[in-house]
């Protein structure tokens, strides 16, 4: 059994799912998670800083996703319409995550300790976005309002998709978007 790379970073997750599910946050430890995915701690800890972090995978790239996207968006676009546009991108990224972005919610929404990061999680992403919009020229009053506006329309829009994935997550963040856009008028 291959002991690095993607094939392990996927047994790992799935592994720490199903222990935290069965015994809780709290009560599992990186040992037993590598054990369960097939691998050692060493294995687990070149992966994953901790524990917590296993539930945050791909937050580095959903950060470069989106300043990539807001950079790299035509000169010509609003902010509105560059937010959107960068939403819109990372969204087709969750969707590939669909099978296990309901179980981390509700564990992170039932763990303190969890609730902390996702805040510091969202902070950080809110920065990013500010930042590449600072780089499109917004000044920092509306790079900062921009970006928090857009962060929160996203949440919405994946609450919105977990509670009915039919439509696509694609297709919620834009009704979000459409929303807050009706919301100006």
């Amino acid at each position: 059994m291959p002991r690095s790379g993607a094939e392990a970073r996927g047994r790992l997750l799935q592994a720490a799912l199903e222990l935290f599910a069965e015994r809780g946050f709290d009560r599992t430890t990186a040992a037993e998670i590598a054990a369960r995915a097939g691998v050692n701690e060493r294995t687990f800890f070149r992966h994953f800083s901790d524990k917590r972090e296993v539930l945050f995978d791909g937050e580095a790239e959903l950060r470069l996703d989106l300043i990539r996207s807001i950079v790299e968006a035509p000169s010509g676009l609003a902010p509105y319409d560059v937010l959107l546009h960068a939403f819109a991108a990372a969204a087709e990224a969750l969707e590939a995550r669909r099978p296990t972005t309901g179980a981390r919610a509700e564990l992170i929404a039932s763990t303190p300790a969890l609730r902390e990061r996702d805040l510091t999680k969202h902070a950080l992403l809110t920065d990013a976005v500010a930042e590449a919009l600072r780089q499109r020229g917004l000044s920092d009053r509306l790079a900062d309002l921009a970006a928090r506006t857009g962060w929160a329309t996203y949440q919405h829009a994946v609450r919105t998709w977990d509670g009915n994935p039919d439509p696509g997550l694609q297709a919620c963040v834009r009704q979000a978007f459409d929303d807050l856009r009706k919301l100006s008028r």
